[in-house]
Order: C-alpha cells, then structure tokens, then sequence
C-alpha cells in the first residue's frame, strides 16, 4: 500500500544531524482535539478553561487516560503544529519556563479532577501527562490548539 495517510513536518536546522520522529495516532483521539481562536483578554484563565473543556467533551471517546498537547500563540496552523510537537515530549518532563511548568502542572491537576478516569469508567487518572509549547502571536489574536493522544501514545525518535 501507500501507507496513506502519512503526515511528514520538517524543520531545517543546522548541524550534520538528522533527528526523526514518529508517532502514529488513532483517529478517535485526533478527532476529539481541538483549536480555537481566543480573544487576548480572554487571559490566562481563559486559555486553562479552554482545553479542560476540550478534555470535558472528549470524555470516553478518545480512550483516556489521555496525554495532551497544547500549542499556544503563533496562529491558527502554528498552534495546531505546536500542539501536535508537544506530544512528543517526555511524558512526565516540564515546560524548561517555569510559567507554562506550572501552568501544565495545573492543566494535569485540573483535568484529573474532572474524574472521567480510564476508558471513561471514572477514577483519578484522566491525562498522564499535558505538555506546552508556545509560539509569538500577533497582539489581537490568541490561538490555543489541544491535540488529544489516547494512552497508546506509540512514538519513537533516533537521531543520526
């Protein structure tokens, strides 16, 4: 076959090095994420209660327990981007900003408190891990992206 559809990103950067990476994703839980353009003064606030509703309505559905990708700023592709690019971070690492660390730290606690559980059968456990990365955005607008992996979370990485 084709192994259609595969999505291949980029990024050039200098060096005599090839870093590869790859994650296959189920369609449930790609379905279930979501971008939104946020006003600015929709805040900080604004931004955690936008992806613990994402997480509210994906329930079941995207077989938790989840790990979330969140992508803030750039604009509405750049967010989705990043969101998808955090997932690749180890489970359990933090944001190397201290801010978004503990805004991740929050987002974790927020949405285990939701008690959806595994497979949705509630619990404690409804998302192993939530990773931040943010991008510049233009001053009137706030793109937020939550990218939703089920706890297959099946990636590799080797870099030669």
């Amino acid at each position: 076959g084709t192994n259609t559809p595969a999505f291949i990103y980029m990024d050039m950067v200098g060096g005599n090095r090839l870093k590869l990476r790859l994650m296959l994703k189920g369609g449930g839980c790609e379905n279930r994420s979501q971008v939104k353009m946020l006003k600015p003064s929709d805040g900080e606030e604004g931004v955690r209660e936008f992806i613990v509703e994402v997480i509210r309505q994906a329930g079941a559905d995207a077989c938790p327990p989840f790990v979330v990708g969140v992508g803030i700023g750039g604009d509405f592709e750049m967010s989705c981007l990043l969101a998808k690019k955090a997932l690749l971070r180890p489970i359990g690492s933090s944001h190397e900003n201290p801010y978004y660390a503990r805004m991740e730290q929050d987002l974790l606690n927020r949405i285990n408190d939701l008690g959806i559980g595994p497979q949705g059968m509630g619990g404690k456990t409804t998302v192993l891990g939530v990773s931040i990365e943010t991008y510049p955005c233009h001053i009137a607008s706030l793109p937020v992206a939550v990218n939703i992996e089920c706890h297959s979370h099946r990636h590799a990485e080797i870099t030669i």
